[in-house]
């Protein structure tokens, strides 16, 4: 009987963000009378996406036991950047350069690509721990993007049809009724389960988050596989950065302030471990959901911001301490199985 206890509350503890997930929709949609609106729904897509890109490279990080609290900098420093060269170009000896939109993507994605990899070489190279190692490049990254304008906004971000350097707003806009985010976030998506499931890439990232020691004696290299889960989480960071400047026409030092958290909470949400070697990008996914549907459905219910601030605070306190019973009482019935095959 115990037994059959202790399985049904580890199918309860593995299923509950999903289950978290169907409660709030079920609680908002009586909360508020428009939250299961088409506008609504859209509204809450748009920012699911924006905080799911976000999780999914906190996902590969948090595996390997780490953290990245710079991801949240990075996409204010990519807006910045993108909306500069978008708006006033590039200029080197006294002439101005003005890139094309997919340019400014491709630029954009290797800055985020570059951050992580000055993350990975500081916490694998100088020995840093990740979490000082991310928060000075937080620092960093946030004061970057203040001194590229003076603190100032760049405003109705278009671009100018003769030179060539017209689209962003491809990236904001609505595809078939639905945010271009949402797509992307859905692509990506795809391919982190294929990398993390269906590679050797993967399982390396698994193993390392398990056992380091263990995968460094059997012929992983760890420190590759660190730098390149940063890489990850600043690619996908600068995803973000362009994608919300799409949305707002505009770039300003202050974008992503925070978001960091919502990514970490979504992450330890859907199931990923803080203590690394363990997580599913279905998890992530859902976890990205509730995140979305509970700062929404808040504000829809006039919450204040200083109130949902501490919800989410207590959202990610909460969720590392179920990961933590379901760690335990996994352990727990493996020490029992092993008892009964005695």
């Amino acid at each position: 009987m115990k037994k059959n206890n202790n399985q049904l509350m580890m199918t309860l503890l593995k299923g509950r963000t999903f289950i978290v997930l169907i409660l709030l929709v079920i609680f908002f949609s009586f909360a508020a009378s428009s939250f299961l609106q088409v506008n609504t729904l859209t509204m809450v897509a748009k920012h699911v996406a924006l905080y799911g890109i976000l999780a999914l490279g906190m996902t590969f990080v948090i595996i390997t036991g780490g953290i990245d609290l710079s991801v949240g900098s990075v996409v204010g420093l990519v807006g910045m950047l993108a909306g500069g060269l978008i708006q006033e170009g590039l200029t080197i000896g006294g002439k101005t350069i003005y890139f094309s939109v997919p340019a400014v993507v491709v630029l954009m994605l290797l800055v985020g690509c570059l951050i992580g990899l000055i993350n990975g070489l500081i916490i694998t190279k100088l020995k840093v721990a990740a979490f000082i190692a991310t928060l000075g490049t937080m620092y960093i990254c946030r004061g970057l993007a203040n001194l590229r304008s003076n603190g100032a906004t760049f405003s109705k971000i278009a671009g100018y049809e003769g030179l060539g350097n017209t689209g962003l707003k491809a990236l904001g806009s609505n595809w078939l009724g639905i945010p271009a985010g949402v797509y992307i976030f859905a692509i990506l998506a795809i391919l982190a389960a294929v990398l993390l499931k269906r590679t050797d890439t993967g399982w390396h990232i698994l193993a390392v988050g398990g056992n380091e020691k263990s995968a460094r004696l059997s012929g992983i290299k760890a420190d590759r596989v660190k730098i390149l889960v940063y890489m990850i989480s600043g690619f996908c960071a600068a995803w973000i950065g362009l994608i919300n400047t799409a949305q707002l026409a505009a770039a300003h030092p202050a974008s992503g302030d925070g978001w960091e958290m919502n990514a970490i909470a979504a992450t330890v949400l859907g199931g990923t471990s803080m203590a690394g070697g363990s997580g599913t990008i279905l998890g992530t996914i859902v976890g990205a959901f509730v995140i979305g549907v509970i700062n929404d459905g808040m504000t829809m219910c006039g919450v204040s911001e200083f109130w949902q601030k501490i919800i989410r605070g207590l959202v990610i306190i909460l969720a590392v301490v179920i990961d933590q019973t379901q760690r335990n009482l996994q352990a727990k019935m493996a020490l029992q199985a092993r008892n009964e095959l005695k």
